[in-house]
């Protein structure tokens, strides 16, 4: 047999014998064409990384899944709260088949890794530069990269989709002193670990078929708080291109007040361990950056700290987050229109049909006004500004469980049937179908373009997209933003359903508990958010499946930004 070479030909070929003897090696029997970019072409399940081999997951119609590939080392020992460092290398094919287990977190009981700083990629055999969604899932306590599965928005929005794994909990974000004082100063440990992996996301991502050059981060919840204040991040200047942050808000908290805090729920343990004979002495020693207080820290089984709960999140250190930092990229701010609904539904204590009414209707009208022009107000000005509402679930026959409306969590429905919260809507009729392909058409279009196809946000004009659907045909509207912090105010004082008292008890019972909303607070155009991520009564779930999300029900807060304090509770089941 007669080879014919060409000096191009020759050339790519010395060039790719001499970076396999620096790099890892595919197997020898693995053939790919590799483009002069690098990609590639076409993308198959095995893939080489600049760390090693991987194998994913083939699906239907060319679909292709990779679960688990570390972009970090493991945040243990010494390092559990330090910056992330580059994974090792590995020389033989890694199988990346199956979802990797999650990070550490304490839900009726400890489960996931400290070893977690991994991530899934979902991508398509035919993908080539196209754009990459890499998401931040809900809460800061619990949760995994598996809350949105990637492979309807693959199809269905033509992008890369990656989702993280990142340190949670008191793992993520602990600014005691002597974590602290060195080179990271920055108890923002968790985003740290999500700079590492855009980091991965950049040198790597061509591979599987994505354009490094047109990243969007995207968050829900929790996470949307985290795309949304990256988006003014300076550490994260050329990170990322665009920010979708879905039901999130923007609370940066204060480091010195959650120190304090922090260490008063350290304290009992050090007094376990025979440290110290009151919780007093222990607090004190532990608002010192000494070496032997990080010693033990870092020396504390997982499963202690886990039970602890959740801290503040995002805090203002002026290394990683400032606050007054506008956003330099584009920003589109999603909300669902009744959020408060599961929050109030999944909450146990008595209340009164009327009270907890008053607590759905104005509880959503802050959170949604919270998650969208609040966050427009703070961030925009730089760069352009979208806001969309979800309306749709106005009807019982529109919900899987009566009551929820257009509930938080609502958007991951429709944009993925996969997601944690599908079972919570009904979305098998046609106009709901159209909806959701309106909402992937936004998406798509702000990913490619850097704009979701309607008019931006100003103060002036306040200008929201609000998505529809009756049972046949989707119904988008553009419509002014319909609430202002005042306008909502005022509905709640002018309303005679609950007598003073009355709201106050509901402010106490529902508000401080999730939206830490505190009369010190109102003052402020942010400064009562806080929204808790939970899980509902998915009551059409399979048994496993609502196991699952039984075992990750909690009821968490986090500080307001121009808060004193910083706020720690336990999840609910330990409540």
């Amino acid at each position: 047999m007669t080879h014919c070479f060409s000096r191009r030909s020759f050339l790519k070929g010395s060039a790719a014998a001499a970076a396999a003897l620096t790099s890892p090696l595919l197997p020898a029997d693995a053939a790919f064409s590799e483009t002069e970019n690098g990609l590639f072409s076409p993308v198959s399940a095995l893939c080489q990384t600049q760390y090693g081999p991987v194998k994913g997951r083939e699906g239907e119609n060319g679909q292709l899944c990779w679960y688990g590939i570390p972009y970090g080392a493991a945040p243990t020992g010494e390092s559990r709260w330090t910056a992330p460092q580059e994974p090792a290398c590995w020389l033989t094919v890694r199988d990346c088949t199956s979802p990797a287990p999650a990070a550490y977190q304490y839900t009726t009981f400890p489960l996931g890794t400290e070893d977690c700083l991994t991530l899934d990629i979902y991508s398509s055999a035919e993908a080539k530069k196209r754009p990459v969604l890499v998401y931040l899932h809900g809460s800061a306590a619990t949760g995994s990269s598996l809350e949105l599965p990637g492979s309807e928005l693959v199809r269905d929005a033509g992008c890369v989709f990656v989702a993280l794994n990142y340190r949670l909990g008191l793992f993520g974000w602990n600014c005691l002193p002597a974590l602290t004082s060195g080179s990271d100063a920055t108890g923002n440990f968790a985003l740290l670990d999500i700079a590492r992996a855009l980091d991965w996301v950049r040198d790597n991502i061509h591979r599987f078929g994505g354009d490094a050059d047109n990243i969007t981060l995207c968050g829900f919840s929790d996470g949307g708080r985290m795309a949304a204040a990256l988006a003014g991040s300076p550490l994260f200047r050329e990170r990322f291109q665009k920010a979708v942050a879905i039901s999130g808000g923007l609370p940066l908290a204060d480091p010195d007040a959650a120190a304090q805090k922090l260490a008063e729920n350290f304290a009992p343990l050090a007094v376990e361990d025979g440290r110290f004979a009151d919780t007093a002495s222990a607090a004190e020693w532990l608002l010192t950056p000494g070496a032997d207080v990080r010693e033990w820290l870092c020396g504390l089984e997982p499963a202690r700290i886990a039970a602890l709960g959740k801290p503040a999140i995002l805090y203002a250190d002026a290394v990683v987050l400032s606050r007054g930092a506008r956003s330099a990229v584009p920003l589109l701010l999603l909300s669902s229109a009744t959020e408060f609904s599961g929050f109030v539904r999944d909450d146990l204590r008595p209340a009164s049909s009327a009270a907890r009414a008053y607590a759905v209707k104005y509880g959503s009208a802050l959170c949604r006004w919270s998650s969208t022009e609040a966050v427009a107000e703070a961030l925009g000005g730089s760069a352009p500004v979208w806001l969309g509402l979800i309306d749709y679930g106005g009807t019982d026959s529109q919900t899987a469980i009566p009551g929820l409306g257009s509930f938080h969590g609502l958007p991951l429905a429709l944009f993925s049937s996969e997601s944690s919260y599908s079972a919570c809507a009904d979305l098998s009729s046609a106009g709901a179908q159209a909806l959701s392909a309106r909402l992937k058409q936004a998406l798509a279009g702000f990913m490619t373009s850097g704009s979701p196809g309607w008019d931006v946000w100003t103060p002036q004009d306040r200008d929201a997209l609000h998505f529809d659907a009756d049972s046949e045909t989707a119904c988008i509207i553009l419509n002014s933003y319909p609430d202002t912090q005042e306008s909502i105010r005022a509905a709640m004082a002018a309303d005679t359903s609950l007598s003073a008292a009355e709201k106050e008890t509901v402010e106490h019972l529902y508000f401080s508990r999730f939206l830490f909303l505190t009369k010190q607070k109102r003052t402020s155009p942010i400064a009562f958010i806080g929204e808790v991520r939970s899980c509902f009564i998915q009551r059409l779930m399979p048994p496993t499946a609502f196991l699952i999300s039984a075992l990750f029900r909690y009821i968490a807060a986090s500080a307001s930004m121009n808060s004193s304090s910083a706020v720690m509770v336990r999840p609910a089941c330990m409540a």
